[in-house]
């Protein structure tokens, strides 16, 4: 005997919401082309049309600007271009978005940090319980 599923009804918060966050996403796309909005582990973010979340290249633009303080704008872009295989126009479009959206970007990156921190902690701790006794 198959049953049959079952369909929620959406209330009108749910549809609200969703409308709401959608006239938001596409307002940003039409302000910063080449942004696309993903679902993931941490819920929706900006990433770039094909290519990777725009956290993970303000993370490294700045990784590439501490590591080369003396490196000219220009220069920093065509490292992280060079680095991740993304034409520079996809960098630039991401500096833009940060500009406009900061704490919404810097949140991303720190919590992909707090979630590599506790992994590597894992990591120790298991390297720790399997380690030989001497």
């Amino acid at each position: 005997m198959t049953s049959t599923p079952t369909y929620k009804t959406p209330t009108n918060t749910e549809l609200s919401s969703a409308a709401n966050r959608l006239v938001d996403e596409g307002l940003r796309t039409v302000e910063h082309p080449g942004i696309v909005f993903r679902d993931g582990p941490t819920g929706r973010r900006a990433g770039l049309v094909g290519g990777p979340d725009v956290w993970e290249v303000v993370r490294a633009l700045k990784s590439a600007r501490a590591a080369e303080p003396e490196l000219a704008e220009e220069d920093v872009l065509g490292l992280v271009a060079a680095n991740s295989g993304l034409p520079l126009r996809l960098v630039r479009t991401t500096v833009r978005y940060w500009a406009s959206y900061p704490e919404e970007v810097d949140s991303e990156i720190d919590a992909a940090a707090a979630a590599e921190d506790a992994a590597e902690q894992a990591w120790q701790r298991e390297r720790q319980l399997l380690a030989r006794q001497r």
